[in-house]
């Protein structure tokens, strides 16, 4: 698996938060870019995220699906992204001071991005990641500011 991680200047809760809106993907998954349905229960196991990934015109519906969480601590998913593939993305949080140490891991599951050896989609995957979280970051601090502001 693929890692990544970030020291976000928010709480887990406020993190969390994020990840469990998930009409908030867009906003900080880069690839995708929009999002077109959540399912009622998101991110409980088993719902669905509907999303478009790439740029107008060339956009292509997938969707994503919870696998594992833990409220507050983790979220495994499995994301399509055609054409490259399947893979499963993993988040977990941990308290870090006052903040949240995020670590973003993923891995190939099927398609085309399978059959790349780990250390070239490393290549691809780290920087996109890196950019994630920082989206990710700013998305949960600014709503850790917002509810503490008088």
């Amino acid at each position: 698996m693929i890692e990544v991680t970030r020291v976000v200047d928010a709480p887990p809760s406020a993190v969390f938060a994020v990840l469990a809106d998930g009409w908030t993907y867009s906003g900080w998954v880069v690839g995708s870019a929009h999002i077109r349905d959540v399912e009622a229960p998101w991110p409980a196991v088993g719902a669905r995220l509907h999303h478009s990934v790439g740029v107008w015109p060339l956009q292509l519906e997938d969707t994503t699906v919870v696998l594992a969480v833990t409220p507050g601590e983790s979220l495994r998913m499995e994301a399509q992204g055609w054409p490259f593939g399947t893979a499963e993305v993993e988040v977990t949080l941990t308290p870090h001071g006052g903040g949240t140490l995020v670590r973003m891991g993923e891995r190939a599951l099927r398609g085309p991005g399978k059959l790349l050896p780990e250390a070239v989609q490393a290549v691809f995957l780290r920087p996109r990641n890196r950019e994630s979280l920082a989206r990710l970051a700013a998305l949960a601090e600014g709503r850790a500011r917002k509810t503490t502001e008088p």
